[in-house]
């Protein structure tokens, strides 16, 4: 097996188109599962480093985290601060993360997409708080749906409602059982220089805002499914392995005639094919169809210079373990 210290810099050279002058991008700079490591990824958030241990060890190793910083910083020395967060890790403070360089003072609270500023809130949870795999989703929510009325399920802190927002959507409800991470979506609004409405954000359950919603008879012409891996609450229970597809069914009253279905299904050990199947069961009466798929970036794929494994399990049709649909849904009713 290669070593870190020939397999990192590589993948940082691959990413050089990534990184800005300005140090305000975001970008993986090493994915462990298909460029030789599985246990170790690499992100970059501005001029913050964030290093994820995906090793069984409860304690992680730090040993690799911190030859990993000292290359990145060789290559990149504008790095003023790292985090490293051990997946396996049985506190919560290891998982969301341990400073490595710097203070928490110094980690980067904003990065900019696609000339649209994202909020940070690095040390909130077991991830960084904007998922860099979707990257080309919130590109295309941002070419695609200015006009058009979004709901923003599990929507975190709001990325995708972002990129909406910012491509002119005319509405977007960003609505999520935690409110604290919708704050930073709040933020992000802020940041864009976006008025905050108190009816863009609506904190609860999936299952009782989704009934609401369809009680008062809304329509919408997108609806984003990117749910948690595993979750139960009082109203329901939430599993991408066993029953995304009944997720999926219970927004599709709230989807206006020729509306968008964007379905997002992150979890690693899932086949493409058993979530295509899915998809193709939703499609089976006629009145849903596969608009495309979105591919994931480069930095997640890794290049032909770089990439030394493969994942768990094969995303083959779609590219990455993340696999992104967008629907078209046609209604009985023709209502929009």
């Amino acid at each position: 097996m290669a070593s870190l210290a020939s397999l990192l810099p590589a993948a940082i050279d691959a990413r050089a188109g990534l990184i800005d002058a300005e140090h305000h991008s975001a970008c993986r700079l090493f994915n462990g599962f298909v460029e030789g490591l599985p246990a170790l990824a690499v992100d970059l958030y501005g001029t913050t480093l964030v290093i994820y241990d995906h090793s069984d060890s409860k304690t992680g190793d730090e040993a690799l985290a911190r030859e990993a910083l000292a290359i990145a910083r060789e290559k990149l020395p504008f790095i003023s601060s790292a985090l490293w967060k051990v997946r396996s890790a049985e506190n919560t403070e290891t998982r969301n993360g341990v400073m490595l360089l710097g203070d928490e003072k110094q980690l980067c609270r904003r990065v900019k997409e696609d000339g649209v500023w994202y909020a940070l809130a690095l040390r909130l949870n077991r991830d960084a708080s904007l998922y860099l795999d979707t990257r080309a989703l919130r590109a295309w929510a941002k070419a695609t749906l200015g006009g058009k009325r979004v709901l923003n399920t599990f929507a975190y802190t709001a990325s995708l409602g972002v990129a909406a927002k910012a491509g002119g959507a005319s509405e977007v409800l960003n609505t999520d059982l935690n409110n604290a991470f919708l704050t930073v979506g709040r933020d992000s609004w802020s940041m864009n220089k976006w008025p905050v409405k108190r009816p863009e954000f609506r904190e609860g359950d999936f299952f009782d805002v989704v009934g609401q919603l369809k009680r008062d008879r809304r329509l919408f012409d997108c609806v984003f499914v990117d749910p948690p891996l595993f979750s139960v609450t009082d109203q329901g229970r939430v599993d991408l392995v066993a029953d995304m597809e009944r997720l999926l069914n219970k927004v599709r009253p709230l989807i206006a005639h020729e509306g968008y279905l964007v379905a997002v299904n992150n979890a690693v050990f899932v086949p493409g094919a058993d979530f295509q199947a899915a998809l193709d069961r939703l499609c089976a009466d006629g009145f849903m169809t596969l608009d495309q798929r979105i591919s994931a970036p480069m930095d997640f794929l890794g290049t032909e210079a770089t990439r030394v494994g493969k994942p768990p399990a094969d995303p083959a049709p779609f590219t990455h373990s993340t696999k992104m649909a967008v629907l078209r849904v046609t209604r009985k009713d023709g209502k929009r």
